[in-house]
């Protein structure tokens, strides 16, 4: 029987990491429930310190409930706020906090931490949260300054009632990943197209491919979890991240989608590899002037079949590992593989997904299946699994 403390898995992406959390005084330490509990739905082994100032905010009791360990509140013979960790966040970040950390103060076993942390050159978390005027003090951006001259990372929030408020708890942690896990070897530059594609055939009605773009996120949201630098070029989607990510190009016309491809990847800093995941529209026409008049004759379209974006950036990006998606409709697994296979020969890609429409939604199937050019194939179960299979095929060329 499950516990109350328990957490449901979701990731990987802090697996075997030890992680540290500074709560400080702000009325967003209310919000460390939340927190502590999706850093550990990442896999991390959590230790928290609390100042003095947090526990009129919130109870240790609730914390050690959150974390499921014991809390770090006072000096102790054992110092482990001296511990070394992989991560530290400090959420809220109070420019008491700040300030303290930033002229070496070290009145409490929270500020030894980050003390010990900033010495060890372990990454840092910070996030700030405060009434709006004292975030604007020009001496609140110095201090903000010097902690990104100290290399660590800031995370905040628009304004909002007045006040700097502390982000979204999943937005928080996915930004710890992404601190703690950057300097990991071998990190890539990964474009990743999806969603699907529309195009007008007047100017009110237009034909669209089906296509959520769920699965596309939930690639660039695994990836930029693990370290990768990700630059997300989405067409119409009727799903969003779960959390923002830093670089997403929006158009969802079939030649405006292929015009931000080949600006990514003719740019200085185009990609190690491209992610094909977008539903591209095959076949369109030219969309005629104005509105066709509705209750008239039959209408009949010729439609045109439209560029393949996956062959006309083929050019721009031959040293770039190159993954495919192929999506089937009323074929037999056999048939789905063999024309997965095909796409390879004709493309060059380094590796194609391949689903049967029927099979995506399907709990009791495959999530998909991955077809290599020299014919093996892996099948995935969930979309977890489908994640961290195409990571690794990021490093199929290294």
């Amino acid at each position: 029987m499950a516990s109350d403390l328990d957490v449901e898995i979701q990731g990987d992406s802090l697996d075997g990491r030890h992680v540290l959390l500074v709560v400080s005084g702000g009325i967003a330490a209310v919000e460390s429930v939340k927190l502590s509990r999706e850093i550990r739905r990442h896999g991390a082994e959590l230790s928290i310190i609390m100042t003095n100032d947090a526990h009129k905010v919130i109870t240790p009791l609730a914390l050690s409930w959150a974390s499921s360990t014991p809390i770090i509140t006072e000096w102790d013979s054992e110092m482990a706020q001296l511990s070394r960790f992989d991560g530290v966040i400090v959420a809220p970040a109070t420019r008491n906090t700040i300030s303290k950390h930033i002229h070496g103060v070290m009145d409490s076993p929270a500020m030894m931490a980050l003390s010990a942390a900033r010495a060890n050159s372990t990454p840092m978390l910070f996030v700030p949260s405060m009434h709006s005027d004292l975030f604007d003090d020009p001496v609140t951006s110095d201090l903000l300054d010097d902690l990104e001259g100290e290399g660590s990372r800031i995370v905040h929030d628009e304004p909002s009632e007045g006040r700097r408020k502390q982000p979204d708890h999943i937005q928080i942690v996915a930004e710890l990943c992404h601190c703690i896990n950057y300097n990991l070897p071998n990190r890539k530059k990964v474009a990743i197209t999806l969603g699907a594609n529309r195009a007008p055939i007047d100017s009110v009605r237009a034909i669209q491919n089906a296509s959520s773009g769920a699965t596309g996120w939930r690639i660039a949201e695994h990836l930029y979890r693990m370290g990768h630098n990700v630059v997300c070029i989405a067409g119409v989607t009727s799903s969003d991240p779960r959390f923002t990510l830093p670089s997403v190009i929006r158009d969802g016309t079939p030649a405006g989608m292929l015009s931000a491809c080949l600006d990514v990847a003719s740019g200085a800093h185009n990609p190690d590899a491209w992610i094909h995941a977008a539903a591209v529209l095959d076949y369109y026409t030219e969309p005629i002037s104005g509105k066709k008049p509705s209750g008239g004759s039959d209408w009949t379209l010729q439609l045109a079949p439209g560029p393949k974006h996956i062959e006309e950036i083929a050019h721009l990006a031959n040293e770039c590992v190159r993954i495919g998606f192929k999506l089937a409709v009323d074929v037999s697994v056999e048939e789905l593989l063999e024309r997965a296979s095909a796409q390879i020969n004709r493309l060059g890609t380094d590796a194609v997904v391949a689903n049967l429409k029927d099979e995506v939604h399907d709990p009791n199937s495959p999530r998909g299946r991955v077809v290599l050019p020299d014919g093996e194939v892996l099948e995935m179960r969930d979309d977890g699994e489908l994640c961290r299979t195409i990571e690794s095929l990021l490093h199929i060329r290294d």
